[in-house]
């Protein structure tokens, strides 16, 4: 197609410019088999020609995280950077739903207006196509809202004069129909096609046809621009946009497709999002290498993961293997990130550690939060057994050791730290160094929970291995039967293996939570069906019970089951410092066809639920609709979620968290269903009574039964209406569940001398989200965003003193001076509300 499209501008000067779909990625695909054609590509792009971005990847929007969002349109820019120049206009014109704080992104890039289609349309005053969309901090962009019938309403307009003016007569209705200004666009292409023949010959011929019209060749962002000027009295929309049901399919359906894929690309983009990419930039800042090219091939990876039909699971099997595939290649980029920085912030040599094989061992922690933080920490440590020689057989001699002796941990300032010992096994370990071959080592090792000491915000912190002492007096968590008790919560497990929390601060109390249950699904990638005279089993026993841990630090029950073709092990455990219960999944499905849920009732019918959103929150009643009125396509009672999705009035309320995206349903009852698996065989059905017709081509899709092992992570915990409106609370909770302090065991570490790392985030609803290298030169960026509605104060604080501060965009540009207090340690900022807040610092 691109070869063609080169030709044609070779040959006809008059064939004035082409959109590449509004992503970049075409272009490197493309000069990976071409490279010889690059000048030729940036010589159109340079005269306008061919437009290029903004995007990296037209990506889905409603699955990915706000950082991931904000990552595709960086490297979106920079490539249409170097080709020459970007289109400035935020074109996603087949994303399924797009959420509410996509204006705001959009201005974070300098794009004041955009086009787009599913998710609006066929409500009430939303007849136009001509938007203002404001975001929740009151930023807004134009929005040319495409017709019914999507992109390519102008893609079989013939060359033929005899056929043109039939075929027009019907696009002009249904455009001019809708025309909220003079400004009309006509999209002549669509995907899976090639450029049109001769677009300047159908210019004239519809010239023509209506000569009191004006028509031309425009770049998509020209007609952007020009609609912008004629529409100051344009119709305002906010928040996210879901339901475009009676106008154009919107195909929500797809959020609990191929949900083990999701979840494992949610794990892959928390691990380099806020573990690895932050390491690496605050070991930069002490000193360290440059982590930018890694930094910049792991994005890419997984933002390849994103196209919109891929990560929502309606594509081929082989395109969801791809992206396995691509997902296992970001888990490895994240794990030497991680490695190779933590040993940085250390004081680690590896080399000059295989100098001196009998050093001791070290455990060094990482706080991934913008706080100081210590609490109960689950670490392994190792101690050598034996040597596993490589090689032929020669003289060498194993050496052999006598694995973990009874011991506790050290601080730095000589502190004793108890531990409780969760697990032992025998396992192989591989040391790297860069200079000396791999040296595998068969080790016990041990599974540790203990009270760290507080660790400074992004810093780090080194323990060593001592004579083990007991247990101070402090706050404890204890196992009797099937009940976990600690200071904030009690729970238990019932019959069903469903839960029964009780909330010891208030006296409120939750049962039947996270009770499985499945049903029939008769649909296919896109759209959820229930069968005909479907019936619901819910989990019922019998259980087989076992005590994991006992306390004093974290006590665990693990409860086994099956449920339905569907083999279930349930492992709960409560720390002694935290309300939040955790969870852990582990599925074995060998049935087809079929929806598994988690159910969690509350006790709160009638209110709204607030899930979490890119940069946010978003708040939804329970959908209740009749389907007879919505013949095109049946909404669906489901929602995606981003981290947490929570019910609260006064002081009863329930969380429930999970590591990334997952789905969820709300019902009038007070209940919270959690999807875990939705099987289907079929990428598309057309006999379908939720959605008659095909949304893409009939293909069997084994894969997507989900068949096998996968494991899904949550926790729930109790909240109260003020913790929801405060708009950090649970952020901060998640974190503390899913982003503890890290502890990494270095057994060869001998004296250590951790970096002096304090870099806080202070201000009531602010919450972190990304701290990175700049994208060029040595900055730093700190980026967070306001939760709340209120203007809020914030400061960034550090123990290695700041040089520069400036506030930016979220593509880095336009800069705008801080002052720098407290010798340099301290840069304060306004935050408005619901505002992204993005500090480039030296």
């Amino acid at each position: 197609m691109v070869d063609d499209l080169l030709g044609r501008f070779d040959a006809n000067p008059a064939y004035r410019t082409f959109l590449l779909d509004g992503q970049t990625v075409l272009i490197e695909d493309y000069l990976r088999a071409r490279p010889e054609k690059e000048a030729d590509l940036r010589r159109l792009v340079e005269a306008g020609r061919l437009q290029v971005g903004p995007w990296y990847v037209l990506a889905d929007e409603l699955i990915p995280s706000g950082e991931s969002l904000i990552r595709n349109l960086l490297l979106g820019a920079a490539d249409a950077t170097r080709l020459g120049g970007r289109c400035d206009a935020l074109y996603s014109p087949d994303a399924l739903g797009h959420p509410a704080i996509l204006p705001t992104i959009a201005r974070e890039f300098g794009l004041k207006g955009g086009v787009l289609w599913r998710g609006l349309g066929g409500q009430a005053g939303q007849d136009g196509d001509v938007y203002r969309w404001r975001g929740p901090d009151g930023k807004d962009v134009v929005l040319w809202h495409l017709p019914p019938a999507g992109y390519e309403i102008g893609a079989a307009l013939p060359l033929e004069r005899d056929r043109l003016a039939a075929a027009w007569a019907s696009v002009r209705a249904a455009l001019l129909a809708r025309a909220n200004t003079p400004h009309v666009a006509v999209p002549i292409g669509a995907d899976h096609h090639a450029a049109h023949p001769d677009v300047s010959r159908l210019r004239d011929l519809l010239a023509e046809l209506e000569p009191a019209s004006a028509f031309r060749i425009s770049r998509l962002d020209e007609f952007v621009r020009d609609v912008a000027t004629a529409a100051a009295h344009a119709p305002e929309i906010r928040g996210e946009l879901r339901w475009s049901y009676g106008y154009t399919w919107t195909l929500q359906g797809v959020h609990g497709t191929r949900a083990p894929l999701k979840r494992r690309h949610s794990r892959a983009e928390l691990w380099l999002e806020r573990i690895a990419e932050p390491l690496a930039a605050v070991a930069r800042r002490s000193g360290g290498p440059d982590p930018r090219p890694v930094l910049d091939s792991a994005w890419r990876t997984l933002v390849r993961c994103q196209f919109h039909d891929a990560l929502c699971g309606c594509a081929s099997d082989v395109v969801a293997r791809e992206m396995a595939g691509r997902v296992e290649s970001v888990e490895a980029y994240a794990a030497e990130l991680t490695r190779t920085a933590t040993q940085t912030l250390a004081g680690h040599d590896p080399d000059a550690a295989r100098e001196r094989p009998h050093a001791a061992g070290a455990l060094v922690l990482w706080n991934p939060a913008a706080r100081a933080r210590g609490g109960i920490v689950i670490a392994d440590v190792s101690w050598f057994r034996r040597d596993v020689l490589v090689g032929p057989p020669g003289g060498r001699i194993p050496r052999s050791g006598d694995g973990a002796p009874p011991f506790a941990l050290t601080a730095a300032d000589g502190t004793a730290i108890p531990i409780q010992v969760l697990d032992r096994r025998t396992v192989l370990e591989r040391r790297d160094a860069a200079r000396h071959y791999p040296d595998q080592d068969e080790v016990e090792q041990v599974r540790i929970a203990f009270r760290a000491p507080p660790v400074p915000a992004l810093g780090c912190a080194a323990l060593v291995a001592g004579a083990s002492g007991a247990h101070r007096p402090g706050d404890a968590v204890t196992l009797r039967g099937r009940t976990l008790r600690n200071r904030w919560v009690h729970v238990s497990v019932d019959g069903t293996g469903a839960l029964t929390l009780v909330d010891r601060r208030t006296g409120e109390q939750f049962a039947g939570l996270l009770r499985l249950e499945d049903a029939g699904d008769a649909g296919d990638t896109y759209t959820y069906c229930p069968p005909a005279r479907d019936r619901v089993r819910r989990a019922a026993g019998p259980l087989r019970v076992r005590r994991t841990a006992a306390g004093p630090l974290v006590a665990g029950l693990e409860v086994r089951y099956r449920l339905a073709g569907v083999a279930v092990r349930l492992a709960v455990t409560l720390h002694a410092d935290s309300p939040a219960v955790r969870c852990v999944l582990d599925l074995d499905n060998r049935a087809i066809d079929h929806r598994l849920r988690a159910r969690v009732p509350t006790g709160l019918a009638g209110g709204p639920a607030t899930a979490g959103a890119p940069f946010g929150a978003v708040t939804r009643a329970a959908v209740t609709v009749r389907a007879a009125d919505y013949p095109l396509e049946t909404p669906v009672r489901t929602a995606p979620a981003h981290r947490f999705v929570a019910v609260a009035r006064d002081r009863r309320g329930v969380a429930i968290l999970a590591p990334g995206f997952f789905e969820y349903e709300w019902t009038p009852a007070g209940d919270l269903l959690v999807t875990l698996l939705r099987c289907v065989g079929q990428l598309s059905r057309d006999d379908l009574p939720t959605r008659p017709g095909h949304a893409g081509w009939p293909t069997a899709t084994p894969d997507a039964q989900c068949l096998g092992p996968d494991r899904v992570e949550l926790a729930l915990v109790p909240v109260s209406a003020g913790e929801l409106v405060r708009g950090d609370a649970i952020p901060g909770i998640w974190e503390d569940v899913f982003l503890p302090p890290r502890g990494v065991w270095l057994r060869d570490a001998g004296a250590l001398r951790p970096q002096s790392v304090d870099l806080a985030l202070d201000g009531s609803g602010l919450v972190l989200s990304a701290v990175k290298p700049a994208q060029v030169g040595t900055g730093t960026i700190l980026r967070c965003y306001n939760a709340t509605g209120v203007r809020v104060p914030g400061a960034w604080t550090s123990g290695v003193p700041f040089k520069t501060a400036h506030r930016v965009r979220a593509d880095e540009h336009e800069s705008q001076g801080l002052v720098i207090e407290n010798r340099g340690r301290t840069v304060r900022f306004l935050a408005e509300p619901y505002e992204i807040v993005t500090i480039l610092t030296t």
